[in-house]
């Protein structure tokens, strides 16, 4: 069944130069401050604490994660990958360092450690970069619509190109194509990124029919779009910008201050 292009969306484009749609390139703009470092409680990895995942406790010993790292109290920080986390659940490498890590706000008392911890991580980094995007589209940072990214991209003006994980592949090589033609790039072989999200994800968050492809054409936006998509691909254990272009892992973040004896 042939694929109707998406709902063209009212909002144009904001400006900003002509860039790269991979991560590298979408959070390459400028000299960036220094961020916060925190440590990986069982990796023991360090990085940006925007690149983590934040654990947080109930006043009932119930371990969570605090996906916007907001919650009051003592918090700890995990940069492994889902697949990392389930053997360190497994083995019982988590609730020692859980115990360690909370030992002071707790004093003793029992942690609970939910069997769907994992999937309440994805679930929770998932919903976290479709309210970034809906975001972005409500202050017109958005571009959706085959025709209307096609036409944006080959005129250099697109920052961070998107496909649904379910796109069809030559809807992807037409939007790829324009896209480094716009950059001056052909035959790089450059391509937009395959999200970790369906259409039928995308649609509902952006509350418009068959949404499969979509760009960003402000800088700032494109850079905030690409750490939560990030974030969200590094615990997926796929690869992620700096493992493209390095060759290596994803800074990686550890724990954080919410309170004066937290790691």
């Amino acid at each position: 069944m042939r694929t109707p292009n998406n709902e063209p969306l009212g909002s144009d484009i904001a400006e900003g130069s002509p860039e790269s749609s991979t991560f590298r390139d979408a959070q390459a703009r400028g000299p960036r401050k220094a961020e916060p470092e925190r440590k990986c409680i069982l990796s023991g990895e360090h990085g940006a604490r925007d690149a983590l995942v934040r654990l947080a406790v109930s006043p009932d010993g119930l371990v969570l994660p605090d996906i916007h790292a907001k919650a009051p109290g003592r918090g700890a920080w995990l940069a492994v990958s889902r697949a990392e986390l389930e053997t360190a659940i497994a083995k019982g490498k988590l609730k020692g360092a859980l115990a360690r890590a909370f030992s002071k706000s707790v004093g003793g008392a029992a942690l609970t450690v939910p069997e769907d911890l994992p999937q309440r991580i994805e679930d929770g980094l998932r919903r976290a970069l479709l309210d970034r995007l809906g975001l972005e589209m409500r202050a017109g940072h958005l571009i959706l619509g085959s025709e209307r990214i096609a036409e944006h991209a080959r005129g250099g003006a697109v920052d961070l190109l998107l496909h649904a994980s379910d796109a069809r592949e030559d809807g992807n090589r037409k939007l790829d194509q324009a896209w480094r033609v716009g950059r001056d790039v052909e035959g790089s072989g450059e391509t937009g990124v395959v999200l970790p999200l369906d259409r039928a994800a995308l649609s509902v968050a952006m509350g418009r029919d068959n949404v499969v492809h979509m760009a960003l054409a402000d800088a700032a936006a494109a850079a905030r779009v690409s750490l939560a998509l990030e974030r969200l691909k590094h615990f997926l254990g796929h690869p992620t910008a700096d493992a493209a272009t390095q060759a290596g892992e994803p800074p990686l973040a550890g724990m954080d201050d919410r309170s004066k004896d937290e790691f």
